[in-house]
């Protein structure tokens, strides 16, 4: 056959302190998947480069290629051979979104095999990402790109696209360690104190508005109660220059389940963040990134 289908898919992060489970980001921070289909369809091939190479499973285990397959099986297109590259930029386990933009490219590879020469069906990626991957926020950046509000109705996912301008700059600070979401969704307790929850609807009512046009609200829309916290034992570093890019009025958060810090702000508040220390942490200066990316060819 020889065809081959490539997709670009962003890192995200999620919650943005107070959003949590509905706030994602998508950055520019991407995988390239190439995948080129071959004749046979019991032949199955598959290379990692960069993030994950060594450690991922390299057969219908591998997260793309489960996600593709699920993604034929929607689409009602039975399965080729394939042959698929990954070049992975995103980290694992650093809560940068990586389950969510492997979930994502699959299933654009499985669309450009199922409607070659068709553009993406957002709304379908994302109904189909979001229940794979559980959280829309994660996977609803991914797709759409830019910063979004996603949550799960009875039937159906709902997102509304933010319009965040491009006065505002994000920076992301990544260590070296792992942590991985599991672990990080196990320590959150069953229920928080009402006063709380109260001050998390405060902020998390105010984020979008803060994202799109009240900059100056930012700090205070980024404060969380319901998670962060909860979480810091897990990642004390993290918590530990999140809680000092704060005290110099950075809004700052733990990015998605962590142990990454997120910052987004004016260029003043992104030149303060700069200058706080950050040993142990590679520190990426990034922007809003743009949402998947298919390419088709003979």
């Amino acid at each position: 056959m020889g065809r081959r289908v490539t997709v670009r898919v962003p890192a995200t992060t999620a919650n943005v302190g107070s959003g949590f489970d509905c706030i994602g980001i998508a950055l520019d921070l991407y995988d390239d998947l190439s995948l080129t289909l071959l004749d046979d369809p019991r032949e199955l091939s598959i290379e990692v480069f960069g993030e994950g190479a060594g450690s991922v499973p390299l057969d219908e285990r591998h997260l793309v290629v489960s996600s593709l397959l699920t993604g034929l099986e929607a689409w009602g297109v039975a399965r080729p051979g394939m042959a698929l590259a990954c070049r992975n930029r995103i980290p694992h386990s650093r809560g940068l979104g990586s389950s969510a933009a492997a979930i994502v490219g699959g299933l654009a590879l499985a669309w450009g095999i199922a409607h070659p020469g068709e553009p993406l069906d957002l709304a379908e990626l994302t109904r189909i990402s979001s229940r794979l991957e559980g959280h829309p926020d994660n996977a609803g950046a991914a797709v759409w790109g830019g910063a979004i509000l996603a949550w799960f109705t009875t039937d159906e996912v709902r997102l509304i696209q933010l319009d965040v301008p491009d006065a505002l700059a994000t920076r992301v600070w990544i260590p070296e360690f792992e942590v991985p979401t599991a672990g990080a969704r196990a320590v959150l307790p069953d229920s928080v104190p009402r006063a709380d929850a109260v001050a998390q609807a405060i902020a998390s009512s105010a984020l979008p508005l803060a994202l799109e046009r009240r900059h100056d609200l930012l700090l205070k829309a980024t404060g969380d109660l319901l998670h962060q916290s909860y979480r810091a034992s897990l990642m004390p570093q993290s918590w530990d220059l999140m809680n000092r890019l704060r005290a110099d009025g950075v809004p700052a958060a733990i990015s998605g389940a962590g142990p990454a810090v997120f910052a987004i702000g004016t260029a003043e508040q992104i030149r303060v963040a700069d200058e706080c220390g950050h040993e142990g942490f590679v520190r990426l200066g990034l922007g809003l990134g743009a949402g998947v990316q298919l390419r088709c060819s003979d």
